[in-house]
């Protein structure tokens, strides 16, 4: 039988759909706003999954992980860590993680996004580790691609790798500014079209491919209407073709080929889409890694996307980010939603051109 650490980070991603692009230091705002929490529910989706699988759990009381295997229906667990306060903190991960490791785990599975996984990884040693994705940015290569897939990792013929944690800095980021760094590596259970890699920063000069999706982007704002414009360097070079000032890593509402609202969030674009009655949704995968809706697009949440319509969701490329990137995938947060867009999906990848893509698609999915 399996032995699995379960460690939940109950406040990852609460401030993505209220355009916080983080959680740390901003959980009591997120909630001022709306948010809601969401790393329960992708961990009960993970753990609903194994239910018929050999394994015992290890893990931390309430909201970190006791809660979610009661959820799931899971009774075969155990609990070795208590957190010290009722806001839980990242000392609360590490020491839940060091329980986990103590109790000899074969895994420790974690819930949570990139700060979680670096907390995770200081703890875990040599001990393997995976993440199921609750996070707001989620760049780390130790995730898999949405909840349901554990499963088929732990199921398949996976393999243990070296992946790097990466993370940003917050603050920064809440003012445009990427800084991507490397923390750590890790073991990890890899299963090809499951995991997700890394990201990937840059891809060169393409200059032209660039200038070409800007072109037909703008054209399209500009014919009018409702457009909500995602993050990123190509939809960056979009609005400076449309003669605005974008949000380099926040969701921008245009509206009749006018910034109408910067680095908005969940509630005002189902305001916007209720009143205009469509709004194309314009995004760009994360390069290497191949999100191209539930790494860095909080605000665009499953009722933003059934609100406008998913087949107004418009996805943005160059040739060389998408050779550098063979398949893609969606992990909106509802698996029927994912299932919508199929099994490819069609990318701009220059003026008037487009390349279809594959999407990855877990067996839950059908």
């Amino acid at each position: 039988m399996t032995t699995i650490g379960l460690v939940i980070n109950p406040l990852a991603g609460l401030g993505g759909a209220v355009g916080l692009k983080g959680t740390d230091g901003t959980a009591a705002e997120a909630r001022r706003r709306g948010a809601v929490p969401r790393a329960e529910a992708r961990a009960v989706e993970a753990l609903r999954a194994l239910r018929a699988f050999p394994i015992r759990f290890l893990t931390s009381a309430g909201a970190m992980g006791a809660d979610a295997l009661d959820a799931a229906g899971i009774n075969d667990f155990r609990i070795v860590h208590v957190p010290e306060g009722l806001e839980t903190t990242a000392e609360d991960t590490r020491a839940a993680v060091r329980a986990c490791v103590d109790a000899d785990v074969d895994l420790v599975l974690f819930c949570g996004g990139d700060g979680t996984a670096r907390d995770v990884a200081a703890a875990a040693g040599e001990t393997p580790i995976l993440g199921i994705p609750a996070g707001v940015k989620m760049y780390s290569g130790v995730f898999v691609v949405r909840p349901a897939a554990v499963a088929e990792v732990l199921a398949g013929d996976y393999a243990l790798r070296e992946a790097e944690v990466m993370d940003i800095d917050e603050e920064a980021y809440r003012q445009g500014d990427l800084q991507a760094r490397l923390y750590a590596t890790a073991r990890v259970p890899f299963l090809p079209g499951h995991v997700q890699s890394g990201k990937e920063v840059s891809f060169g000069n393409e200059a032209a491919a660039l200038d070409g999706i800007a072109r037909f982007m703008a054209d399209l704002i500009q014919a009018g209407g409702c457009v909500a414009l995602g993050a990123g360097g190509t939809t960056t070079a979009i609005a400076r073709e449309v003669g605005i000032e974008a949000t380099l890593l926040g969701v921008d509402l245009i509206v009749g080929g006018k910034l109408v609202v910067a680095d908005t969030d969940e509630a005002t674009l189902l305001a916007q889409i209720r009143k205009a009655g469509r709004c194309r949704i314009i995004v760009s995968p994360i390069g290497a890694q191949g999100a191209v809706i539930g790494r860095g697009t909080g605000p665009i949440t499953p009722a933003v996307l059934r609100a406008a319509g998913p087949e107004n969701l418009v996805v943005v490329a160059t040739p060389g980010k998408l050779d550098a990137t063979p398949t893609l995938f969606v992990d909106t947060g509802d698996p029927a939603l994912d299932a919508v867009f199929g099994e490819t999906i069609l990318v701009i990848c220059g003026y008037h051109s487009a390349r279809r893509m594959p999407l990855v698609r877990s067996s839950g999915d059908s």
